[in-house]
């Protein structure tokens, strides 16, 4: 009779436990947050979690993934990723996401250190660093890898390639639709690159000067053949310019006979306006886009926009024309 009694009780707490797995399964099919990274790739209707750590990155990833995935851009537009300090939520994005891509050569040392802190397993990419980086030099300091990789529009459109891989690779159900996305983007870089040229040659070769608040446009000048005269301060905005920098900048500025020099969006510009005063030059109408696309009503508010703007404010402030970047695709 006990024997009895102890097989009904397990043919019961069978059948209660074969219930409970039913009932689990079918709450997971029900709630995405029971799927792993792996199983929603794999589900053509699931959107792929990508978290981006720039405004940069994040517009191109979305310009490419399209409705197939969801974008969580860490950084707001106009906040600068040298000195961001992360909060919780970030380390919550990290660990939910189904991929991060990241810039690379230290662009953001506050998000890469708390995303290699991460318990997470996600692939993280550092798409900046598909694009061979310039080596600047620092005061009594050694050289270190600029990471203002998008300041050459050629070296996009290869970030836009990483990109398309990296999305095609952990979605391959949605990789035809990543590759008619990247190539529209692709062409449209292409003309783009080709534009900013054709402005900056309207400066008098005499007048193609920059000086801006941080070493921000290395590859910018390089690709369009543009002058570097000088900077407040290095390719980190952590640094702080001393009373001698501010001068030594002033006197640069006097003797290159610069017709203007240029504030950022991400930076204070009391200081540059400091030296354009002491300079008797004039301040660019308009700051430029650096570290971050614009807020969404702005002008610059894609990377597209954000290159567009730039060169227009740079082309007219140095004696330049600039006419309308109407791509034709």
């Amino acid at each position: 009779m006990v024997c009895t009694d102890i097989n009904q009780h397990r043919r019961s707490r069978r059948r209660f436990l074969q219930f409970a797995l039913l009932f689990t399964s079918t709450a997971c099919l029900s709630l995405s947050g029971c799927t792993t990274s792996s199983q929603q790739r794999d589900v053509p209707n699931a959107k792929l979690r990508v978290v981006a750590t720039s405004t940069i990155l994040a517009d191109l990833t979305a310009t490419i993934g399209g409705e197939a995935i969801e974008v969580i851009g860490i950084l707001k537009p106009g906040t600068d990723p040298h000195v961001y300090e992360p909060v919780p939520t970030d380390s919550r994005a990290f660990e939910e996401a189904d991929l991060t891509l990241y810039n690379g050569y230290n662009l953001e040392p506050g998000l890469i250190k708390l995303m290699n802190a991460s318990g997470s397993n996600t692939p993280r990419i550092p798409i900046g660093e598909v694009v061979k980086p310039l080596q600047l030099d620092r005061k009594n300091k050694p050289t270190v890898p600029d990471p203002h990789v998008w300041g050459d529009v050629k070296n996009v459109i290869r970030m836009v390639e990483a990109i398309r891989q990296a999305l095609s690779d952990r979605s391959p159900t949605h990789k035809a639709k990543f590759d008619q996305n990247a190539d529209r983007l692709t062409k449209e870089l292409t003309q783009l690159d080709r534009w900013i040229g054709q402005q900056i040659q309207t400066i008098p070769p005499n007048q193609r000067r920059l000086v801006t608040t941080h070493d921000a446009f290395q590859y910018y000048a390089r690709a369009y053949s543009l002058e570097i005269i000088g900077t407040l301060i290095g390719i980190s905005t952590e640094e702080q310019p001393s009373a001698q920098t501010v001068q030594a900048l002033v006197e640069s500025v006097k003797s290159s006979k610069a017709p203007a020099i240029f504030a950022e969006t991400t930076i204070n510009p009391t200081l540059i306006q400091t030296v354009a005063q002491e300079a008797g030059v004039k301040l660019a109408p308009r700051p430029l886009y650096s570290d971050s696309i614009g807020a969404p009503n702005s002008d610059g508010n894609s990377y597209i926009k954000m290159m567009t703007a730039n060169t227009c404010v740079i082309t007219e402030a140095l004696g330049g024309k600039c006419t309308p970047f109407v791509p034709s695709l």
